[in-house]
């Protein structure tokens, strides 16, 4: 039921308005002057205030200032009573009560019909912000809901994120030297990498990418490199980097991961040969830097056309082996390493990559720091689209 408040300082006027208002199903309450109207007002929280405008100490137009000065009373329907400003002329009487705060008017002497009209118009004006008020109120709150869920998914994100970065290798010292960069973008991704001597001979390294972003594909990629370094796909020669990827293949197919495959380069190092025997599963190339000369380098790219992981059940993978002369560098990284957005729109590309890589490989020393740096110049963006892995690796 509706709450009415009446403020008039005629006894006969309050009368005949609470009897009118009750009979039509109105909870209605009265008041003598404006002081005690303000006061019934915050006590009781009217849907609508009919108030005479021409009374004693506090008039009408100051009643509904102070009214439409309450917070609490925003949505409370104002009618003023009034004599003033029904003639013509007198459209300036009207304007300081718009000013002050009323929603209508109705002249004196009160036509009834008229009066329970612009009270049901009241009412459902009255009603239709107080909807709105609830549906701020309730968006209000869930949007506070889903920035606290936001926060705690960053939060997880992150955390997962400093995960990934725990798995990662230390750098290798010796005759092969290892350095890397791995930066994640905003999103988790499936990047994930790593090197380790087999046995006192052989060198594993090799880096992989899951399609997609986030946690699924994190998972996956976290999973691969737990079997590639426990060793424990069956049947499998670690050396033999074919035989990893038709083994990884037959354990990860798409069908049963979520329909996620994953992208790996794998090579395994020689040491007293020095050869380098690699299998590539829809990877970027490799790059194999060798200085000819003090100003020349040869730059040998190491890809193939067999499908990623997961793809098909029935894949034959192939062996490429190659001579790695002295101080030569290899070079493996992830698609985020080169496809770039740059200020115009366009992807920096590959061939660009390779351009700059094969730019620093020139200088005596530089560190891969270096090369990041000048990558993130060319980003256009605040964040990476995708993770960004380098792995290079130094053979003495």
């Amino acid at each position: 039921m509706f709450k009415i408040l009446v403020i008039d300082d005629d006894p006969i006027v309050r009368t005949v308005l609470k009897r009118t208002l009750q009979n039509q199903g109105y909870d209605t309450s009265i008041a003598k002057n404006g002081e005690e109207g303000i006061a019934q007002a915050q006590l009781l929280h009217p849907a609508l205030i009919i108030c005479d405008w021409m009374m004693s100490q506090l008039d009408g137009l100051e009643v509904c200032r102070r009214i439409r000065a309450d917070p609490e009373l925003t949505t409370t329907f104002f009618i003023l009573l009034t004599a003033r400003g029904a003639a013509p002329g007198q459209e300036e009487d009207r304007v300081k009560g718009l000013d002050a705060g009323a929603d209508e008017f109705i002249s004196k002497p009160i036509e009834m019909n008229e009066l329970k009209a612009r009270v049901r118009a009241g009412l459902r004006l009255h009603q239709l912000n107080q909807d709105l008020q609830s549906q701020k109120q309730a968006l209000e709150t869930l949007n506070q809901d889903l920035q606290t869920q936001k926060q705690i998914l960053e939060a997880e994100l992150a955390e997962a994120s400093d995960y990934v970065r725990s798995l990662l290798p230390s750098p290798l010292v010796g005759a092969v030297t290892t350095e890397s960069l791995f930066i994640p973008s905003a999103q988790l991704g499936g990047d994930c990498f790593d090197h380790h001597w087999i046995d006192e001979d052989h060198l594993a390294i090799y880096l992989l990418d899951v399609s997609g972003h986030g946690v699924g594909s994190a998972l996956l990629s976290v999973s691969v490199l737990n079997v590639l370094r426990s060793q424990s796909l069956p049947n499998t020669n670690f050396c033999q980097p074919s035989e990893v990827l038709k083994a990884l293949n037959h354990a990860f197919q798409m069908t049963k991961h979520g329909d996620k495959y994953f992208t790996i380069w794998y090579g395994v190092y020689h040491r007293l040969k020095r050869q380098l025997i690699y299998a590539n599963a829809g990877h970027p190339p490799a790059l194999l830097l060798s200085k000819t000369s003090t100003i020349s380098i040869q730059v040998k790219q190491l890809s193939s056309l067999d499908l990623p992981i997961g793809f098909l059940p029935d894949v034959q993978f192939e062996d490429a082996v190659l001579e790695v002369e002295e101080n030569s560098t290899l070079y493996i990284f992830s698609d985020g390493a080169y496809e770039i957005k740059q200020s115009d729109g366009k992807i920096w590309g590959i061939d660009a990559f390779i351009d700059l890589l094969t730019e620093y490989s020139q200088k005596d020393t530089y560190k891969l720091n270096q090369v990041l740096a000048k990558i993130l110049t060319l980003n256009a963006q605040d964040n990476l689209d995708d993770d960004l892995s380098l792995v290079k690796v130094n053979f003495g």
